[in-house]
């Protein structure tokens, strides 16, 4: 057989089948006088094996191993590790028609996509127009499944309850232009601490809630008496943290 007749029979392309030999998968036929490769039947059981496993998902350097002598790994192995993978990648893929089911189901906003245990969190929320509350509302979004996800929205939904919540935001508003050494940063930063419940404590990983680098972004969004407002929360938050570990 040429090598267009073994691809036509095995399903491959003549590419496919020179690839393999590229890269050692299939051995090089012998060749005639004028330099054509001739396949034998073996060479085609061989070129079919190689297409029904990379058909069940394995990656070429994989099929080489199940194809290797004794040295190699036993076909099982394999096939154990790839079933194990198939399971998480439907695992994953479940978790995300859950949310494209739930985004589907009611109107879709601005936010989306979002999870929804944080699209209930931004619904029960109080309608305001301070600007602080809507990058309180962005930095959540930016967050979403780093803080903690279901757990940590759960012990924030309190928070949206509370009617002393707006006030905060609105006294933090004023603080815009005002200087980083206002006498109003301290009792606000109190205030805004005090209101932490333990519960969302609790729901936030040891591992800490935000990535290198995102403490100076986030203070860099504020004004400066602002920035320090929150940074002396998100200091002794993280000490309440750090208590809770040891």
């Amino acid at each position: 057989m040429r090598i267009g007749e073994i691809a036509a029979l095995v399903g491959v392309t003549s590419r496919t089948v020179r690839h393999y030999h590229h890269i050692g998968l299939l051995p090089e036929p012998q060749r005639r006088a004028n330099g054509y490769r001739v396949y034998t039947i073996r060479d085609a059981i061989l070129l079919a094996r190689i297409r029904r496993l990379t058909e069940l998902g394995l990656a070429l350097d994989e099929v080489r191993d199940v194809l290797a002598d004794d040295a190699g790994r036993e076909l099982a192995e394999v096939l154990g590790e790839l079933d194990a993978d198939l399971a998480r990648q439907e695992h994953e893929i479940q978790k995300r028609r859950k949310a494209l089911a739930a985004l589907l189901a009611g109107p879709l906003t601005p936010d989306a996509p979002i999870s929804p245990a944080l699209a209930e969190l931004l619904k029960s929320a109080p309608v305001t127009s301070s600007p602080t509350a809507a990058k309180d509302r962005e930095h959540l979004i930016l967050l979403d499944g780093v803080v903690g996800g279901d757990a940590v929205y759960a012990a924030l939904r309190p928070l949206a309850d509370d009617p002393a919540v707006v006030p905060m935001y609105e006294r933090l508003d004023e603080l815009e232009g005002a200087a980083a050494d206002d006498p109003r940063i301290a009792t606000l930063a109190d205030d805004l601490v005090a209101a932490v419940p333990d519960e969302v404590l609790a729901a936030i990983p040891d591992s800490g809630p935000t990535a290198t680098g995102f403490e100076e972004a986030l203070l860099a969004d504020y004004s400066p008496a602002q920035a320090e407002v929150v940074r002396r929360v998100m200091e002794r938050v993280t000490a309440r943290l750090r208590r809770r570990s040891s």
